[in-house]
């Protein structure tokens, strides 16, 4: 680390610089993860894209604060950027303990409460039909959650649609019966892979990151407490 007055400085600048350029990248990378899980309510994201937020307004805070050497924005921008590092840790290291077994909970509860636009949306995205089923416990049967109309959705990898055009709107992929075939998986794993691949990418990015905002803290904490050199150059002249 730095030990001279304007080497601080400039190490504090150039780092609030980068914490701009960061704070960008994990909001954007955020809300994609966020928007391709369609039916989630992934508050772990949303957390990393506020941490993105408060990131960005507070480098902004550090950037005049090197600029003027301002011991009182100086001393606010440690306090905050602190508490961001303890947030973004927690959160990042929550995105990456998250399982299998949570996301599908998470997944089954956003499903079963959203609506038939955001369902249908998340179907065509994929090109799946429905969440998932599972089994009656006294006919075994297979029983689908409520899902919206797959007359129009295509199956991305076969490029076919889910159902032949001879099938009416409600025998396409029904929910309980099983006469009609339907030639699209359900859309359970494609959403669960969309959630892992977001919450290990943001995850990971915030964990990474979180560890430049100590080293911001020490730099700040070194050079609020030097003194410039140039004001005792001219406290001497005058």
């Amino acid at each position: 680390m730095c030990g001279g007055f304007t080497c601080s400085k400039n190490s504090l600048l150039a780092l609030n610089i980068l914490y701009v350029v960061v704070s960008f990248i994990m909001i954007g990378v955020a809300a994609a993860a966020k928007v391709a899980s369609f039916i989630t309510s992934l508050s772990l994201v949303s957390g990393i894209i506020a941490c993105g937020v408060f990131l960005l307004l507070i480098s902004i805070v550090g950037l005049i604060g090197a600029s003027k050497h301002h011991q009182v924005m100086l001393f606010f921008y440690m306090i905050v950027l602190f508490i961001i590092f303890i947030i973004q840790f927690s959160v990042a290291c929550a995105c990456l303990a998250i399982n299998e077994k949570q996301q599908d909970v998470v997944a089954r509860q956003g499903w079963i409460s959203s609506g038939e636009q955001i369902q249908h949306d998340a179907q065509t995205f994929f090109g799946c039909c429905g969440y998932d089923y599972h089994y009656n416990d006294t006919s075994n049967t297979p029983i689908y959650l409520p899902h919206a109309t797959c007359k129009d959705i295509t199956n991305k990898q076969t490029k076919q649609p889910c159902c032949d055009k001879e099938v009416s709107e409600e025998n396409c992929c029904p929910f309980n019966a099983t006469e009609y075939v339907c030639n699209c998986e359900t859309c359970s794993q494609p959403i669960h892979n969309a959630m892992q691949r977001g919450f290990n990418l943001v995850g990971g990015i915030g964990l990474f990151f979180s560890f430049t905002e100590v080293i911001g803290f020490l730099i700040a904490k070194n050079y609020r407490h030097q003194i410039d050199p140039r004001a005792n150059i001219q406290s001497l002249l005058q």
